[in-house]
């Protein structure tokens, strides 16, 4: 239970509570897509084909059974599309340049879009991360896990430098937790005196609901809203509106005050320009 379960339910959850949500399947495997309900036949067009400019917003985009909640399904020629784009211009921007193309802005049609990227590092994952604001990382409760998180922030802040400097870390998400194991309360302890404030109140317990949903392909808040893994997911949601709002309002205050800050430099200019 990890990136694709959170993308999933987290998704769902935002739905739940009045938010329009867009979420954009980049995994070959599919998972989300099969979870939201999609057949292997009603994949295409897809995201391989909105990536690779094959298709449009309109065609690659599926309104779910969830109100609120579009997915674009990936299927298995999403694993092609890391050789197909080795050769093409602006490679790394291809997701974002097709969200933000004249008619399909992507952001002015929905309130969140939730990437669900691939296991691995390849051009695919660039492209999520040249096209997204921020990550949000979905981190076991386990040892191992926490060994590719500090790999995953220098790519993190590699991608920022060299391409999009907007991108940041919204937040990392504990996952399988297991509050009566050791092991789970250390490495909770760990990652919150490492990463601060930027640890999500909300966790995720181990669930076997969770697990069970999406043979039924259906996400964990909808098969079974009542289970610990459901209530968890919607106050994540509650707390991830929260965040948003919160960095949105600063983003606000901030730019007032360079508005400001410039008004007063123009006007001290002048000044000093006519004594």
């Amino acid at each position: 239970m990890g990136k694709t379960t959170t993308a999933i339910n987290l998704a769902t959850a935002l739905a739940a509570v009045g938010e329009k949500v867009l979420l954009i399947d980049l995994d070959p495997q599919g998972n989300a897509s099969t979870t939201l309900g999609l057949g292997r036949n009603e994949r295409s067009p897809g995201s391989y084909e909105f990536l690779l400019g094959l298709s449009g917003l309109d065609e690659s985009v599926r309104e779910t059974k969830i109100p609120g909640l579009w997915v674009m399904p990936a299927n298995v020629q999403l694993a092609g599309a890391e050789i197909e784009l080795i050769d093409v211009e602006r490679r790394e921007h291809r997701l974002a340049d097709a969200l933000n193309a004249e008619g399909n802005d992507a952001r002015t049609r929905w309130d969140i879009v939730l990437l669900d990227c691939p296991p691995s590092l390849g051009l695919v994952t660039l492209n999520a991360l040249v096209a997204v604001d921020a990550v949000l990382v979905p981190l076991q409760a386990e040892f191992l896990a926490l060994e590719g998180i500090g790999a995953l922030r220098n790519t993190i802040e590699r991608v920022r430098k060299a391409l999009n400097p907007t991108l940041h870390i919204a937040g990392v998400v504990l996952t399988m937790v297991d509050r009566r194991m050791t092991l789970s309360q250390q490495v909770e302890a760990d990652v919150r005196g490492h990463f601060g404030e930027l640890v999500f109140g909300t966790t995720i317990p181990r669930n076997v609901r969770i697990a069970e949903a999406p043979s039924h392909g259906l996400p964990v808040i909808i098969y079974d809203n009542a289970c610990a893994g459901s209530q968890a997911y919607i106050l994540l949601a509650s707390e991830f509106i929260r965040r948003r709002r919160t960095a949105a309002e600063a983003a606000a205050a901030e730019a007032a005050d360079r508005a400001t800050i410039e008004v007063a430099n123009q006007a001290t200019d002048q000044a000093t320009g006519t004594s």
